[in-house]
């Protein structure tokens, strides 16, 4: 996967750029072919004409399977385009009274909670007939929480029909052996402006349930695999993520996409390219449009959200992640609205055009394993971003797009796609089911690994240029700790329970064992959290990226006692660099095993007393004391809690952010959150933490009783009083109740005035 898009960056753009539009529409229309089609906007509108042209020749067949939809009176009555349809999972009711009846498991009945624009599902319920249906509701709703919660409650959900309760057990039970099924709950239509709500009737359904798709990939989903629910509800096949529909429209899709290469080829040919130029662009097209298509499937599947605060469906792989999804979107993907093919082709097209094209040289892109020895050139320059342990399934998750590149351009790339699914004996990962679920060999192979790939890269790279690795994993000691994610009500642990201190231990035994030293050390700002796989992700808001060169083989040893000196005289600077440098205080401690760990790897070895070289893990071990001791002289005249309000105040003000963060700063700060909670100083929900606003603070406050007075606190409070409400009198009220905490205040005040 990672190959092809980067022959699409290196191979396929480069070799066409200032080329012109081969398709007739805009080649024959010579005003159309100057200057404005220079670079790779040429490419560009091949890949929007084709991927048009595509379009019209999938609805001429399928096109009825997307039929329109009649609007309420309010509207006219009259026919709309279809934006997308809503679907709810349902379970026959264990409750006797109502045998076999099936009924939905849904998460929510709102479909748009925006304030002034609320639409809800209504069940009407006829117990008599042991039925219901849905009607859509809009305005002001009196009962939100009910709404809100749809038929889910903890542990499962309950019949609509009799409220009894349906725990997972039951539903996982009813999946495996085939009896989940599936109702469409309502449709999303498209207005002149906006959208609109409309009840489901049986013609609607039909249409979805009907389709008959043939010639689908046929590929096994993992038994287990990181991240990965499904299985536990009878998902055991790629295809069986799909509606009828939708496996009809990826197929129908992914037939017209290879066929069209003949078309490209045909007018290629009549623009005066060559016949072998002529079909290496007709390939290029074709595998642009192949990428168009994966990125259908990301929003075209039975385990996309319909989000009601946005009104819009969202893809599978928000996360690296594959949960069930009860309640689930299928957009039109034959319509021209929000998700579906029209605009995938749009979007690739348009992400053709910001590659920048300036003294572009076509590129080479290879697949080949980073420690191996065999076909690899030598003077490489080397740039990695490494996986870590067990935390991505990355070649598990791939083998979702990978089934439908190779339907659509696996005779493009034989080398690529010459397996069923992606390879996976070479992965280098920590996963257990790996290894029969045995922990031990899986992190044997990634640590072998490891070392393993530093030692050939440091034999094949290019000495004038330094190795880049980019890691973006806390340091944290959480050893024998599962990771849990809530799907939706339920929580099943995701196989992880990896010290996170390895993490960072095994890379750095494999840089130093394979003779690299630390060099050079950048704290990036990240766009956005890395590896979002769960709420509460062992991820960096800033990402590190280390330089490293060979160390020289006249490397001197030194003892426990200079590298401690070393570090004290060294990290100093390098951590005022590091905030110089904008590094997000809850990574300042992250940050530092960069200069730290420069000092420990420039020595060929450190005896400690014992006479044994030292180990990485001692090394960082000293490296966070130090650090402790170099910020401590900043703070040290403050107590844990405020220190660490300090730094929390110091990048995010009083606004909310992570809790993932806040933790991680806690531990820095020998403190923790739910004892921040308890001090009055934090507020903590929903995954998000913020320091408390003064005007949230206690009103009959009493330092005398307070078992957790901290300078933040009361600064707050004498803040409030003197500032906020302007009374002299209740702030020396305060002072004098404050005692020592106060004198702590004053002190810190004249020393730092002084």
């Amino acid at each position: 996967m990672a190959v092809l898009l980067n022959k699409c960056n290196l191979e396929l753009i480069p070799r066409w750029v200032n080329h012109r539009p081969v398709n007739p529409e805009i080649r024959n229309d010579v005003l159309r072919c100057g200057v404005s089609l220079s670079g790779v906007k040429g490419l560009a509108e091949d890949v929007r004409f084709y991927g048009e042209l595509v379009r019209k020749r999938v609805l001429e067949k399928i096109g009825h399977l997307y039929p329109q939809v009649t609007l309420p009176k309010e509207y006219g009555g009259r026919e709309a385009n279809v934006i997308a349809w809503l679907w709810a999972r349902t379970v026959a009711s264990p409750n006797p009274a109502v045998l076999g009846a099936h009924v939905p498991l849904i998460n929510t009945y709102w479909l748009c909670s925006k304030k002034g624009h609320e639409a809800w599902l209504e069940p009407v319920i006829d117990t008599k007939a042991r039925n219901y249906k849905f009607e859509i509701c809009k305005g002001s709703p009196q009962k939100r929480t009910t709404i809100s919660a749809g038929t889910q409650i903890r542990g499962g959900f309950k019949c609509l029909l009799t409220n009894t309760p349906i725990p997972f057990a039951y539903i996982r039970d009813e999946a495996i052996n085939g009896r989940l099924q599936y109702k469409m709950i309502a449709i999303v239509a498209e207005l002149p402006r906006g959208r609109t709500y409309v009840t489901v009737d049986d013609r609607q359904q039909s249409f979805a349930t009907d389709a008959s798709p043939v010639d689908f990939p046929d590929t096994e989903i993992p038994e287990r695999a990181l991240g990965f629910r499904i299985q536990n509800y009878g998902i055991r096949k790629h295809w069986q993520m799909f509606l009828p529909r939708q496996l009809a429209a990826m197929t129908t899709l992914s037939d017209f996409v290879r066929s069209v290469g003949k078309d490209v080829c045909r007018d290629a040919k009549s623009s005066g390219l060559s016949s072998g130029d002529a079909e290496s662009y007709a390939g290029a097209i074709t595998t642009f449009l192949a990428l168009a298509l994966d990125r259908c499937a990301d929003f075209n599947n039975a385990l996309c959200r319909w989000k009601p605060s946005g009104q819009q469906s969202m893809q599978l792989f928000g996360r690296q992640v594959i949960p069930m999804i009860w309640g689930f979107c299928e957009p039109n993907i034959m319509g021209e609205k929000a998700v579906c093919w029209k605009t995938a082709v749009k979007i690739c097209a348009d992400a053709i055009e910001t590659i920048p094209t300036n003294s572009m040289l076509p590129g080479d892109a290879l697949q080949n394993d980073a420690a191996g020895s065999k076909g690899t050139a030598q003077g490489l320059l080397v740039s990695t971003d490494p996986p870590y342990y067990d935390n991505v399934g990355y070649s598990d998750l791939s083998d979702f797009f990978y089934a439908w590149l190779r339907r659509t351009i696996g005779d493009l790339y034989p080398d690529l796609f010459r397996t069923i699914l992606v390879p996976k004996a070479l992965e280098l990962t920590g996963a257990p089911e790996r290894f029969g679920g045995d922990k031990e060999k899986a992190r044997d192979h990634f640590e072998s690994g490891f070392r393993k790939t530093f030692a050939s890269l440091r034999d094949k790279m290019d000495i004038r240029f330094p190795l880049t690795v980019y890691y973006a994993f806390k340091q944290e000691d959480e050893q024998g700790e599962d990771d849990e994610e809530e799907d939706n009500g339920e929580n099943e642990t995701l196989a992880v329970g990896v010290d996170r201190t390895t993490g960072w231990e095994t890379l750095l035994e494999a840089l130093v064992g394979s003779g690299f030293q630390i060099t050079a050390t950048w704290p990036i700002r990240a766009v956005q959290k890395w590896r979002m796989r769960a709420r509460s992700s062992n991820a960096l808001a800033s990402f590190i990226v280390l330089a490293c060169r060979v160390r020289p083989a006249t490397a001197q040893q030194c003892t426990r006692r200079d590298f401690l000196n070393a570090l004290k005289k060294e990290l100093p600077p390098a951590l005022a660099a590091l905030q110089q440098g904008n590094i997000a205080p809850v990574d300042l401690a992250q940050a530092a095993i960069g200069p730290g760990m420069a000092v420990f790897s420039r020595y060929s070895k450190i005896i400690e007393s014992s006479d044994k070289p030292m180990t990485v893990r001692t090394a960082l071990s000293l490296i966070n004391l130090t650090l402790d001791e170099v910020l401590a002289e900043s703070d040290a005249e403050y107590d844990a809690d405020t220190r660490w309000a300090l730094a929390w105040f110091e990048q995010y003000g009083m606004e909310d952010s992570e809790y993932g963060d806040a933790e991680t700063l806690s531990r820095a700060k020998n403190t923790a959150v739910n004892g921040l909670e308890e001090a009055g100083i934090v507020i903590s929900r929903g995954g998000k933490v913020r320091l408390l606003k003064r005007a949230e603070l206690l009103q009959d406050w009493e330092p005398a009783t307070d078992n957790r007075l901290t300078v933040w606190k009361a600064t707050q409070y004498l803040i409030r009083a003197l500032v906020d409400r302007g009374s002299e009198t209740e702030a020396a009220s305060l002072l004098r109740k404050m005692g020592g905490v106060c004198d702590e205040i004053l002190m810190a005040y004249r020393e730092k005035k002084s």
